[in-house]
């Protein structure tokens, strides 16, 4: 397959969707993500808006992704950790490596690491005010 770069919100739907399939998958991550989320459809429209808005700049995205991770974790008994953040970001990078190449993919890793690194401090930072 000769890939692309990512380079509109079908693209973004495709990347977003697929990796989802895997998180749902995933053994660790799957059961905070198969708990939380009633209307898969829904929130896979509602990260690619995201997601588009992220990297292309020109959507606009209304919603709280801290105050949404901060209440999973809490939901949760407060046991997100560093490890769920890695396997998140490595099942990112590895669908987008399977099916995209470019500037966009490299900004959507790096969006991505940079993104998980400051939810994981801010969900810890929650944490001790409560």
């Amino acid at each position: 397959m000769n890939k692309k770069d990512i380079s509109n919100r079908e693209d973004v739907y495709l990347l977003v969707s697929k990796f989802y399939e895997k998180v749902r998958k995933d053994k660790v991550l799957g059961p905070f993500f198969n708990e939380t989320i009633k209307d898969w459809e829904a929130h896979l429209q509602h990260l690619t808006t995201f997601w588009e808005s992220s990297l292309f700049l020109k959507t606009k995205y209304h919603g709280n992704p801290l105050e949404a991770h901060v209440k999973v974790d809490a939901d949760h008994n407060n046991s997100i950790a560093e490890l769920h953040f890695g396997l998140w970001l490595n099942l990112w990078f590895q669908t987008i490596d399977e099916l995209f190449k470019g500037d966009y993919a490299e900004n959507a890793k790096r969006r991505a690491r940079k993104m998980g690194t400051f939810l994981y401090l801010k969900i810890f930072e929650a944490r001790s005010n409560n």
